[in-house]
């Protein structure tokens, strides 16, 4: 009889404490193989420490191909996507979707390609909008979705984004969610589910994508905006009621992770112009005095007036930067090993 035994969960900005109660009352023997993405910054994570000291289950960062256990946390590494490719992780320094390496959706959909409705899918606290399509995936395949409270979340963005636009199976309060996990282990999964307009990628979710050149290749409708990565061409398509974009190279964007990245971008070309106008105002004040240095008075009017527009120009900026409104919110040891995805073994212990 198979059982809802992948669990896959995505937390943002809040992430660490809410996964820590998460895993704090699983049982030992959980009879379920846990994968966790937390958006995170290049560089060493110590999330499989700080989980493995919450909870009773072991967690860690796997390696490429290997094969998934029961009463493991895996945890995707910095700077890398973690997907599924049957019974066995993948791992890959693929594009960045959302803007975020590792992103929540690819292992969604890979979870829900591979395993159907044996996947049970947990969005938890986060800003933007990543997890909500993986979400998608997952119902589509007759999986469980379960999103945390948003009244509760540190950061509200990513659990209502899956509300709004998900027919999500439990909204509960995050101290609920580890005892909704272990009985759910223990339902039989639904016999049903198939494809639908979020199972399949819209990259390649292992591999490099494949560049959409010719007519038929092209992931969409060409759009009018372009990627704010790498500043391509982007397709967009409209998935069940959810836009998405993706360019030439594999960057997927959701509406609201493009419009971070473009204020991103906004702001780091204000600060720009203002650093550039501000040196051009000192530049040609000392010019100017140079000028008056030499009595060539005529000169420095010329050059005191060029100052003066960049100093004003430079206000204006500097108004812009410190007065507009961000969109964005300051977000394995002796276990056996699976023979078949639909055979998976348990174990009782920590390694």
């Amino acid at each position: 009889m198979a059982t809802h035994d992948i669990i896959v969960v995505g937390a943002s900005a809040g992430g660490v404490e809410a996964l820590s109660a998460v895993v704090a009352d699983l049982p030992t023997d959980l009879p379920a193989a846990i994968l966790v993405v937390l958006h995170v910054s290049r560089g060493r994570s110590v999330l499989p420490e700080i989980l493995t000291r919450a909870g009773p289950l072991p967690a860690r960062h796997p390696v490429d191909l290997e094969r998934l256990l029961y009463g493991r946390i895996y945890v995707a590494p910095p700077d890398q996507h973690m997907t599924l490719e049957e019974d066995r992780i993948r791992l890959q320094h693929g594009p960045t979707e959302n803007g975020v390496r590792p992103a929540i959706d690819p292992l969604f959909r890979a979870a829900a390609r591979s395993f159907g409705s044996r996947t049970v899918g947990v969005v938890l606290t986060g800003s933007l909008d990543d997890g909500t399509a993986g979400l998608a995936a997952i119902k589509e395949a007759g999986g469980v979705t379960i999103v945390q409270d948003p009244r509760e979340a540190f950061a509200s963005s990513m659990p209502q984004s899956a509300i709004d636009f998900v027919e999500i199976d439990h909204v509960v309060p995050v101290r609920q969610i580890p005892v909704l996990l272990s009985a759910l282990t223990k339902e039989k999964a639904a016999t049903r589910g198939g494809d639908g307009p979020h199972v399949p990628s819209l990259q390649a979710d292992l591999g490099p994508p494949r560049a959409a050149v010719d007519q038929g290749a092209q992931p969409g409708a060409a759009s009018v905006f372009a990627c704010p990565e790498c500043h391509g061409t982007l397709w967009e398509t409209d998935e069940g009621g959810l836009l998405r974009f993706r360019c030439r190279v594999g960057h997927v964007y959701s509406p609201d992770s493009m419009l971070a990245a473009h204020t991103d971008s906004v702001d780091r070309a204000l600060w720009a112009a203002l650093r550039s106008l501000e040196e051009r105002a000192a530049l040609t004040r000392r010019m100017a005095d140079r000028a008056s240095q030499r009595q060539h008075h005529w000169i420095a009017r010329a050059f005191e007036e060029r100052a003066r527009n960049a100093a004003e120009h430079a206000s204006v900026v500097r108004h812009l930067l410190h007065n507009r409104t961000s969109t964005q919110v300051p977000d394995h040891g002796d276990a056996p090993e699976i023979a078949d995805p639909r055979q998976l073994k348990s174990v009782d212990s920590k390694d």
